[in-house]
């Protein structure tokens, strides 16, 4: 472990912000992008640091930001930043919930969510006791819009210039600011009641730390990272280019990792999903969240799965749904148009048509029919079906919770089951069949007739 992540760090992430141009009346950090917020995806990136303090900055009325800082950084601090008044005042909010700390602050943005562990991490390492300051910055292919990060003789940062402020040779500068920086906690406390607010928006610039420090004779260090790292989100369009560059990036990594995806683009994952080695994704199969897939398990074409377990040697599809809840046992098959909810499928069952089974248990070895429906909701409540090993279960079964059917029982196709089937038991409920020899000519040349006369009435 390098030194430098030895030094104790805290985290400041700043998502006060009100996204207006999201229209939407959802804060801005809380729309997600493969399945987790953008708050989320910043807290998650800054764990591998062991952060000894986590503050989260918001702003009032976000009282569903902090509830989702709550569950993705325990002990998590909150801090109130009552007026939009810029970067650096939104930093001085979390100054009560640090009081103390006396290692390096990283700042961060929520809505910022592409930025790596590796990085934040780099970021972190940079600042020592010779260089209490680090900025991370990237090389933007149009900077327009961009901080110009404005740097001396030895590459050591001078100054961060907001554009509005820049002179037209510093607007030629293609090294941008990204916004996260690192610097020594003393430093941080002592230059930031010096930032004042005279620019073109008359906002508190945390960027202004920079010179500050320089003035100061304080060394500044630049970290670079690729510009597709720090993409910020302000509006649905960056939203969904954000969501393409993580489902991009998971791709990569799951075929890297021994997974094979035979058409990539058309796999939709999300931040949480994990899977084996020796597994096959067949195209457009889309991942909701809490997916857990073991090894050699294969799944086939336009198949939905969120919140499910699916074990060694399951196959999947195609045109499968599994919802939250679902446990799917070794070498077991879920066929096409079978949906299955809160049920754990045993090892070897097999589902393979047009069934729903919900709020179950099926064993192992047994086989579902084609149609089969668990019955587990009678208006206000949920029930359960059990169903042991090694059931044959005919195709069109209604099984109407509670209910139970024992090991090896054999239940008959159409059969509506309403109480329980014991063991090796045959179970079948349906009117028995009757046969009515030359019944159907008969009907045929009475409709026939009907409708010549019908026909010959309308002639006259």
């Amino acid at each position: 472990m390098t030194r430098a992540i030895m030094r104790q760090s805290a985290i400041v992430v700043l998502a006060a912000g009100k996204g207006t141009r999201m229209k939407s009346a959802l804060p801005k950090v809380l729309h997600r992008a493969a399945g987790r917020s953008l708050l989320g995806h910043v807290l998650e990136a800054v764990k591998p640091l062991k952060p000894v303090r986590t503050v989260v900055v918001v702003g009032l009325g976000m009282e569903a930001v902090q509830d989702e800082a709550r569950r993705h950084s325990a002990g998590v601090k909150i801090a109130l930043q009552q007026q939009q008044r810029g970067t650096a005042d939104a930093v001085a909010t979390a100054k009560a919930a640090l009081a103390g700390f006396s290692g390096t602050v990283l700042v961060a943005y929520a809505d910022a969510p592409l930025i790596r562990a590796e990085t934040v991490a780099a970021l972190a390492e940079a600042v020592t006791p010779r260089t209490p300051m680090a900025v991370l910055g990237f090389r933007a292919a149009e900077p327009k819009g961009y901080g110009r990060l404005i740097r001396n003789a030895k590459g050591h940062i001078t100054a961060i210039r907001e554009e509005l402020d820049a002179t037209p040779r510093e607007r030629r500068i293609d090294l941008c600011n990204s916004g996260l920086i690192a610097i020594d906690a003393t430093l941080l406390w002592t230059l930031l009641p010096k930032i004042g607010n005279d620019n073109a928006k008359k906002e508190y610039y945390l960027t202004d730390l920079a010179g500050l420090a320089a003035r100061a004779k304080r060394r500044v260090a630049l970290v670079e990272c690729p510009e597709s790292e720090v993409a910020g989100v302000n509006d649905r369009v960056q939203l969904a280019a954000v969501d393409a560059a993580f489902q991009t990036r998971y791709r990569r990594r799951f075929m890297l990792e021994g997974v094979t995806l035979t058409a990539p683009e058309t796999v939709f994952f999300c931040a949480d999903t994990q899977i084996g080695k020796d597994v096959v994704i067949e195209p457009h199969v889309v991942f909701g969240p809490g997916v857990s897939i073991d090894n050699n398990v294969r799944i086939l074409a336009f198949s939905h799965i969120e919140g499910a377990t699916i074990a060694d040697g399951a196959r999947i599809g195609p045109y499968a749904r599994l919802r939250p809840g679902a446990e799917i046992g070794s070498d077991a098959h879920i066929g096409n148009f079978v949906e299955v909810k809160q049920t754990r499928i045993g090892a070897g069952a097999k589902a393979n048509h047009l069934s729903y089974i919900g709020d179950a248990s099926v064993g192992a070895g047994t086989n579902i029919g084609a149609g089969t429906i668990t019955c587990n909701y009678d208006g206000f409540e949920k029930h359960r079906t059990e169903i042991g090993a090694n059931v044959f279960v005919g195709s069109n079964t209604a099984l109407v919770a509670p209910v139970k059917v024992g090991d090896g029982a054999n239940i008959a196709a159409g059969t509506v089951v309403t109480g329980a089937v014991p063991a090796d038991a045959l179970a079948i409920a349906r009117a028995e069949m009757q046969i009515r020899q030359g019944w159907a000519a008969k009907y045929r040349d009475i409709k026939r007739a009907r409708k010549a006369a019908k026909a010959k009435g309308a002639k006259e």
